[in-house]
Parts: structure tokens; sequence; C-alpha cells
């Protein structure tokens, strides 16, 4: 009889330690499980620009000409290409010229599924979403971003850590021309046209009073040289006030410097963008 007593009470206290011991374990797991989490910071959210107010994009409207929908693209994404500019010196014109090209003016395909504006690739060492689409090959890897800044952060980033792009950061951050035709050398495109159509998108658009703005220089359009006389010619959408937001000029100063009477024009029209003597 004693000895069954003491067979249970020994049983007794086995069970009771194993119980204790099984808590003791739990309660250790859980904060490595809570360091596991907070580890995973996808690459782009580490190197992304300071902000984290999502970017407020303004959408064009429904029925914009190509001219609007560009006029747009510059009024929601200059002021980041200008950020990015100050901190790692790639020229704003470049990058809106890039952007425009390369996201069809924020309407791409790979744009719109992946905030993706300057078309770079997944590459081995990318570890942040990707989104696939079909480019030189079908079905190719793209890199994927939550907020289009993500995408301009990147590209900085892209072209300042690899070494056959350090010969562009000689030149200087108002040689345009110099940038676009050294990015083409460098291999960043394989259109045997890239450096043209950048240079086209830079001039038509104004983009270069972009570079001059970040260094500190008054884009100055009431005292030009006259023997350089700068022109546009109206294209299918446009409207005066979009004209004056490209070239950074009033539309009462556009309308003064070419004689109008209202704010109608036609396509086909050249107009003057600074005064013109006689």
């Amino acid at each position: 009889m004693i000895a069954r007593t003491c067979l249970v009470v020994l049983l007794s206290v086995l069970v009771l330690g194993g119980c204790k011991s099984k808590k003791k374990v739990t309660s250790r797991k859980k904060p490595k499980i809570e360091r596991v989490v907070i580890a995973e910071v996808p690459k782009e959210e580490r190197t992304a620009p300071a902000s984290e107010t999502p970017t407020e994009i303004v959408p064009p409207p429904a029925n914009a000409s190509y001219a609007e929908i560009v006029a747009n693209y510059i009024d929601n994404y200059s002021g980041i290409a200008q950020e990015e500019m100050l901190q790692y010196g790639i020229p704003a014109s470049i990058t809106m010229a890039q952007g425009i090209l390369e996201s069809g003016a924020g309407r791409g395909a790979l744009t719109m599924k992946g905030n993706n504006h300057f078309g770079i690739k997944c590459h081995k060492e990318w570890t942040g979403e990707r989104v696939y689409h079909d480019d030189d090959e079908l079905q190719e890897c793209f890199r994927k971003y939550k907020d289009p800044k993500y995408s301009f952060r990147d590209h900085s980033l892209f072209l300042t850590q690899r070494s056959r792009y350090q010969d562009l950061f000689k030149l200087s951050k108002t040689d345009y021309k110099g940038w676009a035709r050294g990015l083409k050398k460098a291999g960043y495109a394989t259109d045997p046209r890239y450096p043209e159509k950048l240079i086209s998108i830079i001039e038509r658009y104004n983009l270069a009073v972009l570079d001059r703005q970040v260094l500190g220089e008054k884009a100055d359009f009431t005292q030009p040289d006259d023997s350089k006389i700068s022109t546009y010619t109206v294209i299918k959408g446009d409207t005066l006030y979009n004209i004056s937001r490209r070239f950074n000029i009033t539309v009462e100063s556009l309308k003064e410097y070419n004689g109008l009477k209202s704010n109608d024009i036609s396509v086909g029209q050249v107009l003057y963008l600074h005064p013109v003597k006689n």
C-alpha cells in the first residue's frame, strides 16, 4: 500500500514539472518571432526618400492631349527629380526625360502595374516586390514599388552605384546632351536613338530649367540672346495655359511676346517664348 502511494506521488511530481518547463519554453519564443518581422524591411524602403508621406498624384483630364499629359507628368514628378538631383547629382532634366520616355508619361503598363518609371529590371540583388512584363523577352522580371518616389530613388541608386555610369558624374550638371549620350554609351538602353529622344524631350518641354533652379540659377526669359530665338509650334490640344506652365512663362507674357489679344491659338502657330525686337 505504501509503495503504491509513493508511486502516485512520484508520477504527480513528474507531470507538474513537465507542465512548468513547457510554459518556460513558450515564453522565450515570442521575442524571437517579433525580431524576425521587424528585420524584414524591403530594400527600397531602407533607401527611400526621407518623407514617408505618399506621393500625391494629380491625374490628367480624361480627354487630355498628349502635350497636356506630359505637362501633368512634369507637374507631378519634377519636384522629386529635383530632390534626387540635390542628393545624387543626376540632372533633373535627364531624370524627367527618362521618366517621360520610359513610362509613356506615366501611362505605360509597367508604370501602372508596378510604379516603375524607368524600366529597371529585377537583377540578382533585388529583394523587393516584382512584376512581370514583356520587353526584350516575354514576361521579364521588373522591380515593383509601393510609391513612385521609390522608383525615382532607385533610379538614382542604380546610376550612382554602378561603375559603368561613373564617367557621367564628371560631366557638368547642365550638360544634358552629354548625359544623354553617356547613358547610351554605358548601356542603359539598346535603342540607337535613345540620346536623341531624351534631348528632344528636354528641349521640347524646357526641362533644363529644372537643373538651373536646383543650381540656383534663375531662368531668365526677359533678356534673351536675340541671335538664338526660342519658339514653340502649337500642336493639337495645346492651350496658352499649359504652354506657359511647360516653359515657366506667364500667360500674359506669352500674349505680350506674340501680340495676342485673346487666349485663342491654332495648331501650327509659332509662338515666341521671349521678347523679340522688331
